[in-house]
């Protein structure tokens, strides 16, 4: 049964999370001793240093990519296999860059549950495990808390999971164990490169088997042939595919893609990097040529929808192709440190109006001056309310504040240099000298800048499909206690979808 919605962050700073009554039940789920996790750790910034290495170096995710097909041909599967669903009436959950481990990924789940414990599978898009992917993090950041949900998850590798050569995502949904080498790697520097490159951990089997209980009932285990994948059904076929560390897909995955992508069948696609986001347009490299926004664009394979993880917050561009509109959505909200919304232009690809994203600009931008201004300790100075940076953001973009009674604040000089400082563009343009507000929290020493007390601005999704129709509903999860009981409905949107039943599966 699905909870009905409490209003959302666009109604009411209550909606939005910044009056809490009470704060949330997911503290319970946390193992108790689980250390906290930090970006702002000295080891945890160089356990993650392969994305460091892929960009200056060569990312090696392809050649390993390939390595993991050819063990699980030589096991006896078939890794090119579609996950087949009759039912033409279904429905899925979808989180994006879940696996902190901490406050803000178990304040996700109660509000999932409430929403979308009635669905049919989970889909988690992008960066299942931080920092590393390792296997040895999958009973706390995956197996615990998502032990009550009752249906198998899939899953589509984020670059995270790719700092342990994806051997821990390997290992956990596609049931193959090794640890492939990424070389050789080319050019001058390539031992360079060997010799800094991090190999995968030693997987604890026994916590892996115990951990493996907690979702060990028939009814949750998952059929995933691949790191990318396709789910059919007579009334839509999912697609997922695996992106690596820089957003490329590999020569064999790009045909495979050319081939399932064919015909009338409807199809959305679920992708470790989104197509479109912050305004800026990402179409993904095919290796041998073309890209992964192509095949998506073409009429003849009838896209509806692109959904990408990696960006952790959500965001969605109703782009018009031709006579048709496909919607391009960010849904990187399932756990991870929020990325700023704040830094977001005015929309040229999109109507302003038409586009959408959560946090609000102005929540986003009222964070991250609460953040600094914590962290600085200058927080006379630099902290905005939610009303305050809500004018000087729609001041600045020249917009109408979302929220009603937004509108007349005073917008001061200090609130005007603040908004300038953290990154608030004019118009159409970036500024370029601002504080590193996108990836603040990697990005800032100092402790103090972990959030962890709501409101979070975490965001998932629930997809229903029926025959003819699909419905995406971007649901908030805030922290707070009444939102875990009635999580806030940000965004929802319906697509008419042509029947396409009878269509013979590709080859």
């Amino acid at each position: 049964m699905q909870a009905s919605a409490a209003p959302s962050s666009r109604t009411s700073a209550d909606g939005a999370g910044w009056r809490c009554r009470a704060p949330g039940s997911f503290e319970e789920l946390i193992p108790p001793g689980e250390p906290r996790f930090s970006w702002l750790r000295p080891s945890v910034l160089w356990r993650s240093r392969n994305d460091v290495i892929a960009r200056l170096f060569g990312d090696p995710s392809d050649r390993v990519r390939r390595r993991w097909l050819e063990a699980l041909r030589e096991g006896g599967a078939d890794p090119l296999r579609f996950i087949g669903r009759p039912q033409e009436t279904f429905s899925f959950l979808l989180l994006g860059d879940t696996g902190e481990g901490d406050k803000s990924q178990y304040a996700v789940v109660p509000g999932a549950l409430k929403a979308g414990g009635d669905t049919d599978f989970m889909i988690i898009a992008s960066d299942v495990i931080y920092p590393v992917g390792s296997a040895n993090d999958y009973p706390n950041k995956f197996f615990r808390p998502y032990q009550g949900y009752p249906g198998p998850i899939f899953a589509v590798p984020g670059n995270h999971d790719w700092y342990d050569n994806l051997g821990g995502f390997m290992r956990i949904f596609c049931g193959v164990s090794g640890r492939p080498d990424p070389g050789p790697w080319r050019g001058p520097f390539r031992a360079v490169a060997r010799l800094l490159w991090r190999h995968p951990d030693t997987p604890d089997e026994a916590a892996l088997d115990e951990a493996r209980k907690l979702r060990g009932a028939p009814g949750q285990q998952a059929d995933q042939p691949a790191p990318y994948w396709a789910i059919d059904t007579p009334s839509l076929r999912v697609i997922g595919i695996d992106t690596g560390i820089l957003g490329g897909i590999d020569r064999e995955q790009g045909e495979w893609l050319r081939r399932v992508s064919a015909g009338p069948t409807p199809k959305l696609l679920v992708t470790g990097k989104p197509i479109h986001v912050d305004a800026k347009h990402h179409p993904g490299p095919i290796e041998g040529g073309g890209t992964v926004d192509e095949i998506v664009r073409d009429p003849a394979n009838n896209y509806v929808a692109a959904i990408g993880g990696d960006i952790h917050n959500y965001q969605r561009y109703p782009v018009r192709v031709g006579e048709r509109v496909i919607e391009y959505i960010v849904s990187g909200g399932g756990g991870a440190f929020m990325h700023a919304t704040h830094t977001i232009p005015r929309q040229t690809a999109v109507d302003e109006d038409d586009f959408r994203c959560y946090p609000l600009r102005g929540d986003s931008l009222s964070f991250y001056s609460r953040l600094y201004g914590r962290a600085l300790r200058l927080r006379r100075l630099l902290e905005l309310s939610p009303e305050q940076a809500a004018a000087v953001v729609a001041r600045r973009l020249d917009l109408e504040p979302t929220r009603a009674g937004q509108g007349g604040v005073h917008v001061s000089v200090r609130v005007r240099a603040v908004a300038w400082l953290l990154g608030v563009p004019r118009g159409h343009r970036r500024r370029r000298l601002r504080l590193p507000v996108h990836k603040a929290i990697q990005r800032f020493r100092s402790e103090v800048a972990d959030w962890d007390t709501p409101p979070f601005f975490k965001s998932f999704l629930r997809v229903d499909v029926a025959p003819g129709r699909l419905r995406i509903r971007c649901y908030a999860a805030t922290g707070c206690l009444e939102h875990e009981l009635r999580p806030p409905l940000e965004d929802e949107l319906r697509i008419v979808l042509p029947r396409a039943q009878g269509e013979p599966l590709p080859a």
